[in-house]
């Protein structure tokens, strides 16, 4: 984000998974809520879109707000994919990004027109 020239303290940011693993609903031991936790500490607006996590378990566990659906007509400064969930495939990811946003893929799942990857 530094180097797009995007500010980070109130930027909008969608993190895509927060389970254990993909196509599974499990949430113990996830790195993600680090990604998450960190994000946050830097005073960014943080959605985290999770179709396989409950809400309820993601709220008990860690004191995270998750969404089941994305909200509609929504923009983000930056989108972090921690789980490759398959549901995310289906997904234009750049139509949920404001101009000049960055897509960064920790699964490498995406094949192209990625800003970075792990």
């Amino acid at each position: 984000m530094v180097k797009s020239d995007i500010k980070i303290k109130n930027s909008k940011i969608l993190v895509l998974g927060v389970t254990f693993k993909e196509n599974c609903p499990d949430v113990r031991n996830t790195k993600a809520v680090d990604v998450i936790k960190n994000l946050n500490s830097y005073g960014t607006q943080v959605t985290i879109f999770d179709p396989w996590a409950s809400p309820i378990e993601v709220m008990h566990e860690y004191g995270l707000k998750t969404v089941t659906t994305l909200p509609e007509n929504e923009k983000y400064d930056a989108i972090v994919l921690t789980v490759s969930h398959k549901e995310y495939l289906g997904f234009n990811l750049h139509d949920l990004l404001n101009r000049g946003g960055i897509l960064y893929d920790v699964k490498g799942i995406l094949k192209e027109n990625v800003n970075g990857r792990l």
